[in-house]
């Protein structure tokens, strides 16, 4: 696996663990350049498309029928054009348990958070996931990782014009990407893009509170960083998450208890 994965962990979006980026010696923007700089969009959803594309070819993507790649077109096939966004989905087969959006609308989701979640919860953290690109949280993450990936000095950051990236920077955007992080309020407002995505859909809502609690259950059991610590450092307070979820779902009358929450011992397949 490319160093693009191995140094992340990932969405964007339900909770994700963070290496540190190591950036060598890139040069720094000047500040007033940086703020100069016109992003859009079109250009955080350009610079996703190349960044996912990137990744999709330094890493293994699970094949049409792979049964990664079933289950989860099983989920989301109605979900290619969700709430004014034209989305496309892939799997990739790695340890890291994760899943992110981009602003382009790339949806990435990782074969070892689907050991873990069932398919309630995946529907549920992927919601999240696109919640964030919705919000444009997406867009804000890319402008700041751009910047750093591309080494911007003063004079081409106050361009106001986005340059075309090499290799070695896309790279570094990818891994820029990866490593996001976002605030607790666009975490929150991700959570209600979530939990009104599954009640809308008719899903059942309780599948968001398990996720976090499953999560929580990770974060405490001392599993080694490589394999989930990333979606905690982004999405960080999973059990108090899952309280707000439940809350919110017994208001609306939707809540039931779903006994004790515990990690899979083996592959989720369905």
């Amino acid at each position: 696996m490319k160093k693009a994965i191995l140094s992340l962990m990932i969405v964007g979006s339900m909770s994700t663990l963070h290496a540190q980026l190591n950036l060598g010696n890139i040069t720094k923007a000047a500040g007033k350049g940086v703020t100069a700089l016109t992003f859009t969009n079109a250009d955080a959803a350009k610079l996703s498309k190349e960044s996912v594309e990137y990744m999709d070819k330094n890493n293994p993507v699970a094949g049409t029928n792979d049964p990664y790649t079933v289950r989860l077109n099983k989920l989301f096939a109605k979900h290619k054009s969700q709430d004014g966004l034209k989305l496309n989905y892939k799997v990739y087969k790695v340890k890291d348990i994760n899943a992110f959006a981009a602003a382009d609308g790339s949806v990435r989701v990782f074969s070892s958070l689907m050991d873990i979640m069932t398919n309630d919860e995946l529907l549920a953290v992927i919601g999240h996931e696109i919640g964030h690109v919705k919000n444009e949280d997406t867009k804000d993450a890319i402008k700041s990782a751009y910047l750093k990936a591309a080494a911007l000095d003063a004079a081409s950051a106050s361009s106001k014009t986005i340059a075309t990236l090499n290799e070695s920077q896309l790279g570094k955007l990818a891994n820029a990407i990866m490593d996001a992080s976002h605030s607790k309020k666009q975490e929150s407002e991700a959570d209600l893009y979530s939990y009104d995505f599954m009640k809308a859909n008719g899903y059942n809502v309780v599948g968001a509170y398990t996720a976090f609690k499953k999560l929580a259950l990770l974060s405490e059991g001392g599993s080694p960083q490589s394999g989930f610590q990333k979606m905690f450092n982004s999405h960080p307070d999973s059990n108090k998450r899952a309280e707000a979820i439940k809350k919110r779902a017994e208001k609306d009358g939707l809540w039931k208890d779903p006994g004790t929450v515990t990690l899979p011992t083996a592959k989720l397949t369905k």
